[in-house]
């Protein structure tokens, strides 16, 4: 016990006291907050500036159908013809070219269709509110032709906002979906990437150390199990470090982020008059549903689900690298471990958008290769404790199994030298 302790203490000191594990640690959740902020005034940069759209309406219909906004102009080219205003379009000046020919009997347009031209593949919304205008335009001289009065249409059109509330009066937003799917998304996809990241660090650890028969010293004095134990424990404990950390910086962003936004960070969610007020700003929406998400249970589980699921998989990483000479012969052995985890983030991923609760979501959320992701990613929509309780047992049964199975290769394969391993040997390996 006393020499698991020492095993644990020197891999855990090796990566804490790290100088890119503190500088990273520190410096990721500004990183992040900063890129997101990055991204979003790149967005509004891109999207910013005119585009000058040409028109060339043969059929005298659209006059009056296309009025400038703030990121769109619209030319209108006259008795010119459609070769003539190809040529106008293509000289620089112009986005692209939109062409109405002349609608045959009831505004048909199926002998000559509508026609843009651009040297770029357009805009997907500019094409969008383009069909729009053009379809408003057409259907309302249909109606006129068939003596329908279109001024008691517009007076007969009541929009409807519905408001949306849980069964507890608890007041919530259209983005709230959303917002689950992101976090969801965010914790599965962190946890995959310590499983894979400090996974490959205990890999390396056994490679590097077997590499330069230090382990032929080790072993002399230490069980072969105590240290793979050990190896796997002390980057656990450097993992959790990591998180903590983060989570108390992303914490203190929070509340840095709410106090700026005038907004509590624990709001009295069953006064609608509050929830009202909040939802009149889009960041005060966007706060207000965060806080509402079960944040707690999503930090201890992904605690749990961290430690279940690294303990499962940084086995069969310390198992490979015990087998192995070199990292170059462990590509062999990495397809059916990160299979998983990335069947995981898949299944996640469209099972969430589609149906967090659905039978694909919960059975991939009980398999223990796919629960750590899955289940992180269903939490943030209110998953029962029962359940969640049970995926964590199933993982930490099958992680005592992973790990004893692990253990027999471990055990022989790192004093064997000069050999490629194969599955079949591994097999031996785990009857002797």
């Amino acid at each position: 016990m006393k020499n698991l302790k020492l095993i644990i203490a020197r891999e855990y000191n090796s990566r804490v006291r790290n100088k890119s594990f503190l500088i990273m640690t520190v410096l990721s959740p500004f990183i992040f907050a900063g890129l997101i902020v990055l991204v979003g005034y790149l967005s509004t940069l891109n999207r910013s500036g005119v585009r000058n759209i040409a028109v060339l309406d043969h059929s005298g219909l659209f006059e009056n159908s296309f009025e400038n906004t703030s990121k769109l102009e619209f030319t209108f080219l006259e008795a010119l013809t459609l070769e003539e205003a190809k040529t106008i379009g293509q000289s620089g000046s112009y986005y692209g070219l939109l062409h109405i020919p002349e609608p045959t009997e009831n505004f048909n347009f199926s002998n000559q269709p509508i026609e843009f031209f651009s040297d770029e593949t357009p805009n997907v919304e500019i094409i969008q509110f383009l069909e729009k205008n053009l379809s408003n335009e057409l259907t309302n001289r249909r109606l006129v032709i068939n003596g329908v009065d279109l001024e008691k249409i517009k007076e007969s059109k009541i929009s409807v906002d519905i408001r949306l509330e849980d069964f507890k009066g608890e007041h919530t937003s259209k983005m709230s979906a959303w917002i689950k799917v992101i976090f969801g998304g965010v914790a599965g996809y962190l946890l995959m990437m310590f499983i894979i990241i400090y996974g490959n660090m205990v890999m390396r650890s056994v490679i590097e150390e077997k590499t330069n028969r230090i382990i032929e010293i080790i072993i002399s004095s230490v069980k072969p199990y105590q240290l793979m134990m050990g190896k796997i424990i002390g980057n656990t404990l450097a993992g959790i470090t990591q998180f903590a950390i983060w989570v108390i910086l992303g914490g203190i962003l929070m509340a840095v982020a709410s106090s700026v936004f005038g907004m509590q960070l624990q709001p009295d969610v069953s006064a609608n008059q509050e929830a009202a007020a909040m939802a009149e700003s889009q960041m005060q929406t966007l706060i207000y549903e965060i806080m509402r998400l079960p944040l707690k249970t999503l930090i201890v589980s992904f605690f749990v689900y961290f430690i279940g699921g690294y303990f499962l998989y940084s086995s069969l990483y310390a198992a490979i690298g015990a087998a192995v000479d070199n990292e170059a012969d462990t590509q062999q052995f990495m397809f059916p471990i990160i299979v998983p985890l990335m069947l995981g983030m898949y299944v996640g991923f469209f099972s969430l958008i589609d149906n967090p609760h659905g039978t694909v979501s919960v059975i991939f959320s009980h398999i223990p290769f796919t629960s750590p992701i899955v289940m992180l990613m269903r939490i943030p929509f209110g998953v029962a404790w029962w359940e969640i309780l049970i995926s964590m047992l199933i993982l930490f049964l099958t992680f005592a199994g992973t790990v004893w199975v692990a253990a027999k290769i471990y055990r022989v394969g790192i004093l064997m030298y000069g050999k490629k391993p194969t599955y079949k040997e591994f097999i031996k390996w785990i009857k002797y």
